[in-house]
C-alpha cells in the first residue's frame, strides 16, 4: 500500500470552518458520542475555553499533499492523575480506511505521553464502530473489559465501550 504520510498541527481559529463542516457530516456525526450539530460559535467557545487554557490538545490532520482530513485531540487533560480522553475524526469520506486514523494516533500517543508526560491515554467508542476499533488496536490501544455505559443517540439506546493504554504498553512497544 503505497499511501501518503499524515502530521499533525495544531488547530487554530483559522481552522474554525473546516471543523464545523466536518462533524456536522453524517458520516462523521453518527460515530461519535455527542451527536449534536456543531456551530461555528459553538467551535469558537470549545477553542476558547478548552484549547487555549490546555485542557485539550486539538491538532489538524495533514497529508503530504497538503490536504487536510480531520482532527485528533487529547481532551480532558488531567495533569495531575496523568489521564486525557483521546478523539479523532476523519471528515473527508475518501480518506476513510486508509490508515490516515491510526498514523494520526500514532502521533498523538506520542505527544500525550512525550509532551504532556501522561500515564494514560484512553477512549471511548460506540461499539459498533469496528472500523475504528481497529484502527485503535492497530495505535496499541486495548479494550478495557467489564467498562461500558450505554447513550441515549438519535438511532436509539448504543453501547459504548472503552480502550485505553498506559505509559509502560507504549514505551515497550516502541
Amino acid at each position: 500500500m503505497n499511501e501518503q504520510q499524515v502530521h499533525i498541527r495544531p488547530i487554530t481559529q483559522d481552522d474554525t470552518e473546516k471543523i464545523v463542516g466536518w462533524r456536522n457530516k453524517d458520516f462523521v456525526r453518527k460515530n461519535f458520542i455527542y451527536q449534536k450539530p456543531f456551530t461555528v460559535e459553538g467551535h469558537t467557545a470549545w477553542l476558547k475555553e478548552q484549547v487555549e487554557p490546555g485542557h485539550v490538545a486539538q491538532f489538524i490532520i495533514c497529508l503530504e499533499d497538503g490536504s487536510e482530513i480531520g482532527s485528533v485531540y487529547l481532551r480532558d487533560i488531567d495533569r495531575e492523575a496523568g489521564t486525557a480522553e483521546y478523539g479523532v475524526f476523519i471528515g473527508e469520506e475518501e480518506a476513510l480506511g486508509r490508515g490516515f486514523g491510526t498514523q494520526a494516533a500514532e502521533q498523538m500517543l506520542d505527544y500525550g505521553f512525550e509532551t504532556l508526560c501522561l500515564d494514560r491515554i484512553f477512549l471511548r467508542l460506540l461499539e459498533d464502530n469496528e472500523r475504528a476499533a481497529k484502527s485503535y488496536e492497530k495505535a496499541g490501544f486495548r479494550r478495557v473489559e467489564n467498562r461500558r455505559e450505554s447513550v441515549r443517540l438519535e438511532q436509539g439506546i448504543r453501547d459504548v465501550l472503552f480502550m485505553e493504554i498506559e505509559r509502560s504498553v507504549w514505551e515497550s512497544a516502541k
